[in-house]
This record gives C-alpha cells, sequence and structure tokens, in this order.
C-alpha cells in the first residue's frame, strides 16, 4: 500500500510500506493492506511504518488520517 505523510511544509514520507501504526485520538491503531476505508484524527506521538524490510518512524504533534483503496494520507502538524 502507499503510504503519504505531508505537512504545511514537506513531504515527509511518500512511498509503499507493509503496515502503518498511528496514534490515534481514540487509541493507536495498525493499518495493514486492503484495510476498510476510514478517517481519523491523531494525537501527538510516533507513526511507525515498515519500508523496504525495515522500521522507520516519525514523530508527529497530531494531525488526521484517510485510508482509502491502500492508500494512506496522513497529514500532520
Amino acid at each position: 500500500m502507499t503510504l503519504r505523510i505531508i505537512s504545511a511544509d514537506d513531504i515527509l514520507f511518500q512511498g509503499e510500506v507493509s503496515s502503518v501504526s498511528l496514534p490515534g485520538t481514540a487509541g493507536a491503531f495498525t493499518v495493514l493492506p486492503r484495510h476498510a476505508s476510514l478517517v481519523s484524527t491523531l494525537s501527538a506521538g510516533v507513526i511507525h511504518y515498515d519500508s523496504d524490510g525495515k522500521r522507520h518512524s516519525t514523530e508527529i504533534a497530531g494531525g488526521i488520517v484517510d485510508v482509502d483503496n491502500d492508500i494512506v494520507s496522513v497529514c500532520v502538524y
């Protein structure tokens, strides 16, 4: 699936991933391929994602995520 992490200033990451873990305001959750569509707010924390066989992380202050058709779009601040 494709992950895009963007801020007002820059594209922080864009690429293919096998999973994404996000700090939702109602609790942390993980998105896997073929996940149901959803929109959620994000709290301060860390986004973890697996790409190219490696685990990566990005610290965020909050934001929103949209999951649809194996595209995970994250807008952070």
